[in-house]
């Protein structure tokens, strides 16, 4: 009975608990409202994008919070409906400071949350203020997040003359747990041929833009869902597996292979390619035959080459600013197709590599994918480190999976040692600086050109030895005749 009676009071503490955790929340969440909200989204590309005053990847969300109640706020909430968190490849926040000319952007801390009894299984991110927002008091935050896989091709085979349409789906109301007192949503499709449109009135189309609202007053978690059916002729280039190794010679040099397993995932390709019509005609608006790398500067040792062997039809354009490879496949790529490939190159390694004030040493490399408007799902990036290194972390600016490899090459005893980082849903956002830090004793140079010089040695010996031992079976037996003499 004690037992029964300890639980129940136990049961009782944990449901007073939570109570007062929901009615701390909503009281936190009512206290909050958004006095302007405007999102503009770009689905020009197959890489949802957004423009604010430079070019950024995503949507764009600008909104000026207010602090209605009479307690500090240190943290406001993005709400996502579950079907577009889950292609969510990057956000980030910023709040703005200054005005016009002025105008400057502070970094913030961006986390994943939940709230109890959320609606419809509703998703959360939490954004950190720098200062608690006192009763009153407004702020600006502009929210940057961008979207993969989010454009759904309809009809989703197309002939190879068909231009190719998709399907954008959304909200005209911008999901929030806060009280939006007015608000309004740009679209932008990459051409004026829109096909239908979900109208949310008051909504207007001028040109390739479409705009839903403005609209006022409206309630926490309102939502109104639209469908834009457009045409999208970009190339939907995703890259399904990339597996990039970065290695590192102490003598000079630093080699770079990258595997790629590329696919087109737009409108899949039916019937027969006809190459004449291709090149005739110029049909396949929606296939891609070219594609653009940007590499690092000071470039050498270019090589792209596929299963079949090396492929010619490759050009490097260089200057002391950067370098870029455009490639061609050895077909063009409609919906459905794959390629696979290999591109590597050689970098200087006095660029990337430098020695920290605590006397280790870092690799200072760019995270992400080379190629241009291109979505990676899976990328695993491998340092190779020269023989010997100990005690590997690397930084990286945003959530990866890591783990430690060995890795065995040519001369190897003990193996070098491979930091692995590994991240899915990657685009041009994550072209970010990442650094690889090590600690490495100089002595370990030594070991190879000492190996070396040992075998030579070695087998120089053995030659010399062999050059004066005489193994004749004629000596032999004239020694033994001779000794049978002196017997």
């Amino acid at each position: 009975m004690e037992a029964l009676r300890s639980l129940a009071r136990l049961l009782l503490a944990f449901t007073i608990f939570s109570n007062l955790l929901l009615l701390a929340c909503s009281s936190s969440l009512q206290d909050i409202q958004i006095a302007t909200a405007e999102r503009r989204i770009d689905v020009s590309s197959h890489i949802i994008k957004a423009f604010l005053t430079l070019k950024w990847d995503g949507d764009e969300v600008v909104f000026q919070v207010e602090n209605t109640g009479t307690s500090p706020i240190s943290e406001v909430l993005l709400a996502f409906p579950p079907t577009q968190v889950d292609h969510i490849s990057s956000l980030k926040a910023a709040l703005t400071v200054g005005k016009k000319k002025k105008k400057s952007y502070v970094p913030l801390e961006v986390n994943p949350t939940e709230l109890p009894d959320a609606p419809n299984g509703t998703k959360y991110f939490k954004i950190l203020l720098l200062n608690p927002l006192s009763a009153g008091e407004t702020a600006t935050v502009e929210v940057l997040y961008i979207l993969t896989h989010s454009l759904e091709p309809f009809p989703a085979e197309i002939s190879q003359s068909e231009s190719q349409l998709v399907y954008y789906r959304d909200s005209a109301i911008i999901l929030s747990p806060y009280y939006i007192k007015q608000q309004t949503t740009f679209i932008k499709t990459p051409s004026t041929r829109v096909e239908s449109f979900t109208r949310v009135e008051p909504t207007t189309r001028a040109g390739i833009e479409l705009k839903y609202g403005p609209y006022k007053d409206r309630p926490a978690y309102s939502y109104a869902p639209v469908l834009v059916h457009f045409e999208n002729n970009s190339p939907f280039a995703v890259v399904e597996e990339l597996v990039r190794e970065i290695e590192i010679s102490h003598w000079g040099s630093l080699q770079i292979t990258e595997h790629y397993t590329l696919a087109h995932a737009g409108a899949r390709h039916k019937g027969v390619f006809s190459r004449v019509d291709y090149q005739a005609r110029s049909s396949g608006v929606s296939s891609f035959k070219h594609l653009l790398a940007r590499l690092p500067p000071r470039v050498h040792s270019v090589f792209y080459r596929d299963q079949i062997g090396n492929i010619s039809s490759s050009h490097l354009r260089t200057d002391y600013r950067r370098s870029e490879l455009e490639i061609e496949p050895r077909y063009p790529l409609f919906g459905g197709w794959k390629a696979t490939f290999v591109i590597g190159y050689g970098l200087p390694l006095q660029d990337f590599l430098f020695e920290s004030p605590d006397g280790r040493r870092y690799l200072n490399f760019t995270f992400g994918c080379p190629l241009v408007e291109t979505v990676v799902d899976k990328l695993t990036l491998k340092v190779v480190l020269p023989e010997g290194s100990k005690d590997p972390s690397a930084v990286v600016p945003f959530t990866v999976d890591q783990h430690l490899e060995t890795k065995y090459s040519y001369l190897d005893i003990v193996g070098r040692t491979v930091v692995v980082l590994e991240k899915k849903n990657v685009v041009p956002e994550h072209n970010s600086p990442f650094q690889v830090y090590y600690s490495f004793n100089p002595v370990f140079m030594l070991a190879e050109p000492l190996m070396l010089t040992s075998v030579f040695f070695f087998l120089f010996m053995a030659s010399v030895a062999y050059l004066h031992v005489d193994f004749s079976i004629s000596n032999l037996d004239d020694q033994v005749e001779q000794c049978n003499q002196d017997s």
